[in-house]
């Protein structure tokens, strides 16, 4: 169900089990990357609400939100942290898509004693975004979003995903998009990923072109006790693109920490 919270006088869209957290349970944090919202996560709620309290954000700016958005990951982090605290979860696992990614990584290096684990996927120390991108999200959002969602999935799930994709992302103010893309091109935690201490699991689609596995893998090689999980089959848009496997590994992974 869709609940809002009033942060700052800003109104924000949540995604969570219908009736609430249940008493017991591990909560988890949904956040999805740029341009996009809560409705990224639906194949792992309705895999995972039996057993967890999910919780799905739309930041601000995206979604049902209100807002402008940011330019800088560090301003997401603090606002997912506020987001957060108003509901009242505690010590959740923050599981991360692309910008998302980056937001649990800052997070965890930051405020690790805030989280139980987290779990980046499609992410990395930098994400740097091509200028073309972010010059043509300016010039003509709907002409480049296509492109980026061309090359986000991988080839034979173009035809079913792409359409749907690309008219999400159109839903969101270009402005709000091109910050997004900014705040992942500024992003540089090549120093300070080390520092990370939680138990943390990397998803990264095989086939991913946006942040390719090496990306991934790369970070598995510096978090201590880091899980490195390849998804065949799949690009940047792992968790949709093969959410049966996608689902397996994260289930798995959960029953550990």
């Amino acid at each position: 169900m869709i609940t809002f919270q009033d942060v700052e006088g800003i109104r924000i869209a949540c995604w969570m089990n219908d009736g609430g957290p249940v008493a017991g349970r591990r909560d988890l944090v949904f956040v999805h990357g740029s341009g996009c919202d809560h409705t990224l996560w639906m194949r792992q709620y309705d895999a995972l609400r039996g057993d967890y309290n999910c919780v799905g954000i739309d930041l601000p700016g995206h979604g049902q939100s209100e807002g402008d958005g940011e330019a800088e990951v560090n301003r997401y982090v603090e606002w997912v942290r506020k987001i957060t605290g108003v509901m009242g979860v505690k010590h959740p696992v923050v599981i991360g898509h692309s910008l998302g990614a980056a937001i649990s990584l800052a997070w965890a290096i930051q405020y690790g004693e805030e989280l139980a684990g987290i779990v980046p996927v499609g992410g990395g120390v930098k994400m740097p975004v091509n200028s073309a991108i972010l010059d043509g999200i300016r010039e003509d959002a709907a002409s480049t979003l296509a492109i980026v969602a061309k090359f986000s999935v991988t080839k034979n799930n173009r035809q079913v995903m792409v359409p749907g994709l690309v008219a999400d992302m159109l839903k969101v103010n270009p402005a709000v998009i091109y910050g997004d893309f900014l705040s992942c091109d500024r992003l540089d935690l090549t120093d300070t990923v080390t520092s990370i201490a939680l138990p943390t699991l990397l998803i990264c689609g095989s086939d991913d072109k946006m942040t390719p596995p090496r990306f991934s893998q790369f970070m598995h090689e510096r978090i201590a006790g880091a899980e490195l999980a390849l998804v065949q089959g799949a690009g940047h848009f792992v968790m949709q693109e093969n959410a049966p496997e996608f689902n397996r590994v994260l289930r798995e992974f959960l029953a550990r920490i």
